[in-house]
C-alpha cells in the first residue's frame, strides 16, 4: 500500500496530511493562522514565519497519531505554486528534505490541481467534466478530459471571486475573511435592494470580472449616511446574488459552446474555498437551465486549502505514471501550468 505525505503552505493555512493510494486520509492537521485578521488580510512575511513554526509541531504530531515513521512514507509532495513565495519555500523545502533523507520520490504539486482533483474524495469522477474553481486568488473554468489533462476555458481578468468577497466585506466593516461574513448577513437581506453591474455580460468569451462590482458597492457605501445592520444585510444579499448570477451565466455559456462542439459533459464540479458557500451550491442545484447536469463538490472541510488534496493530486500522478519533475511548463498567465519554484 503506497503511503503519501504532503504539505500545503501556499497562503495562510498550514496543513500536513498522510493519505494512502486509495485516497483515504489517514491523518490531516490543518492550522488556520488567525493572526492575520487584525491586518484585514494575509501578511506574507508573517505567514511564512508561522508556517515554519507550525510545521515543526504538526508534522511530528501527524506521525504520532498514525503510529507511522518517516521511513513508512513512499511518496513526498508539497504545494509548489501558485501562492505566496515565502510559504511555498518553507513547505517545499521541508517536504523535499524529507524525501532526500529517506531516498524517496518528491512530487511538486500545483495548488490549483489539488483543488481540481478534490471532489474525488467523496465522488467517482467521470470524464469529460467541467470544473469551476472558486478561491481567494482564482476564478477559473476548466474542461477536464481525463486525469492530469486540464484545459483552461476562462478565468478572471481582475479580482478573484474570494478576493471580491473580502473587499466588499471590508467596505461594510466586516472582519477578514469576508466570505463567511457576507454569506451570514445575506441570509436576512433582500437581494433585490441594489442593482449591481454584470461585467462582461455581453462578451463572447468566458472570462470573469468582479472589480466593477466592488467599485459599485463602494459608491453605494459612500452615499450612505448610516451603515447599520439592515444596510449590511441588503448589500451583502445583493452582492452575493449578483456574483451567483455571473458564475451561473458563464457556466451556461460554456456548456452551450461545448454542446456545439459535440463534447458531452457528465459532471460539473464546484471546487475551492468559495465552493463551501451554501447559497452558491443551492443556486446551481436549483437552476432550471442546469437541471440535467450532476453537480459534485468536495467535502465542506476540504474546500479550503488543505494538504490532503495535494496528496491526492500526487497519488493521481503516481497512479498514471507521471514522473516526478522539478518544474512545470510556465504559461503566460501562470494558471494551471504555474511555474514551480524549485
Amino acid at each position: 500500500m503506497t503511503i503519501i505525505f504532503s504539505i500545503e503552505t501556499s497562503c495562510d493555512e498550514t496543513s500536513v496530511a498522510i493519505v494512502n493510494e486509495l485516497g483515504k486520509i489517514i491523518c490531516q492537521i490543518t492550522f488556520n493562522q488567525l493572526e492575520h485578521k487584525k491586518f484585514g488580510g494575509v501578511v506574507p512575511e508573517i505567514a511564512s514565519r508561522a508556517h515554519l513554526q507550525i510545521l515543526q509541531k504538526i508534522i511530528p504530531s501527524c506521525f504520532k497519531k498514525t503510529n507511522l515513521n518517516i521511513s513508512d512514507i513512499d511518496l513526498f509532495c508539497a504545494t509548489s505554486g501558485p501562492g505566496l513565495i515565502g510559504g511555498l519555500l518553507v513547505g517545499t523545502t521541508i517536504a523535499k528534505s524529507m524525501a532526500i533523507g529517506t531516498g524517496k520520490p518528491f512530487y511538486p504539486i500545483n495548488h490549483l490541481e489539488g483543488h481540481l482533483i478534490s471532489p474525488a474524495f467523496n465522488n467517482e469522477l467521470k470524464f469529460p467534466s467541467l470544473i469551476l474553481l472558486l478561491t481567494g486568488g482564482h476564478t477559473q473554468l476548466y474542461l477536464t478530459k481525463k486525469p492530469n489533462d486540464y484545459e483552461l476555458l476562462g478565468e478572471t481578468i481582475d479580482d478573484a471571486i474570494g478576493e471580491s468577497f473580502d473587499k466588499v466585506a471590508k467596505l461594510i466593516g466586516l472582519p477578514y475573511p469576508g466570505g463567511p461574513e457576507i454569506e451570514k448577513l445575506a441570509l436576512k437581506g433582500n437581494s433585490n435592494t441594489y442593482a449591481l453591474p454584470h461585467p462582461l455580460k455581453n462578451k463572447k468569451n468566458i472570462n470573469f470580472s468582479f472589480s466593477g462590482i466592488k467599485t459599485a458597492v463602494s459608491l453605494i457605501v459612500k452615499k450612505q449616511k448610516k451603515i447599520d445592520r439592515k444596510f449590511k444585510e441588503n448589500i451583502a444579499a445583493s452582492f452575493q446574488n449578483k456574483i451567483i448570477e455571473i458564475i451561473i451565466t458563464k457556466v451556461e455559456k460554456v456548456l452551450k459552446t461545448l454542446e456545439e462542439k459535440k463534447i458531452n459533459i457528465y459532471d460539473i464540479s464546484i471546487v475551492g474555498g468559495v465552493a463551501a458557500n451554501k447559497k452558491i451550491r443551492n443556486s446551481f442545484s436549483s437552476a432550471q437551465s442546469l437541471n440535467k447536469y450532476n453537480f459534485i463538490y468536495p467535502p465542506i472541510e476540504l474546500c479550503g486549502d488543505n494538504a490532503a488534496m495535494i496528496a491526492l493530486a500526487c497519488q493521481q500522478k503516481y497512479k498514471n505514471n507521471v514522473k516526478p519533475n522539478t518544474h512545470f511548463k510556465a504559461s503566460p498567465r501562470l494558471s494551471i501550468n504555474e511555474m514551480n519554484i524549485l
